[in-house]
């Protein structure tokens, strides 16, 4: 299994679009290819924006059902240290989650807030991670 992080954007994605890319690399967590990763700074953003921004009300069955899974599955973990990599104060707790947990990616929709790589974690989009993900599964169908 291969350990992420979950930028929000992605988790609010994948509730809107069930058929889109951020929800299809969600549902990879479910197959038991990826084990995603949160620390309490992360866990509390999800429950701020996922439960109480007015978009994602309509919604609320689904954003309870992936908080859900989280709870279950994902690695919790006490980040030790502070990150200042990004301008985007929020976008650090996410940076010290992958640190901490030892996270192969970082999975988010604005790339640009993020430098490419950060120590060991891999800053990625949902369509990246799933070409690398699924490149082995067409290599195999040929």
């Amino acid at each position: 299994m291969i350990r992420v992080v979950f930028d929000t954007n992605i988790l609010y994605s994948a509730i809107l679009q069930r058929a889109g890319l951020p929800a299809a690399v969600f549902d990879l967590v479910s197959e038991g290819l990826l084990i995603p990763c949160v620390s309490p700074a992360v866990l509390a953003e999800y429950h701020d924006v996922l439960l109480e921004r007015p978009g994602l009300r309509p919604y609320a069955e689904r954003a309870l059902s992936v908080l859900e899974i989280l709870a279950k599955v994902a690695i919790n973990v006490e980040p030790t240290s502070g990150v200042t990599e990004s301008r985007d104060e929020s976008d650090n707790r996410f940076l010290e989650c992958a640190e901490a947990a030892g996270a192969a990616y970082l999975v988010t929709g604005n790339i640009k807030h993020f430098p490419e790589r950060y120590k060991a974690t891999k800053i990625v989009t949902a369509r990246q991670l799933w070409e690398i993900i699924t490149a082995p599964r067409r290599e195999l169908e040929k």
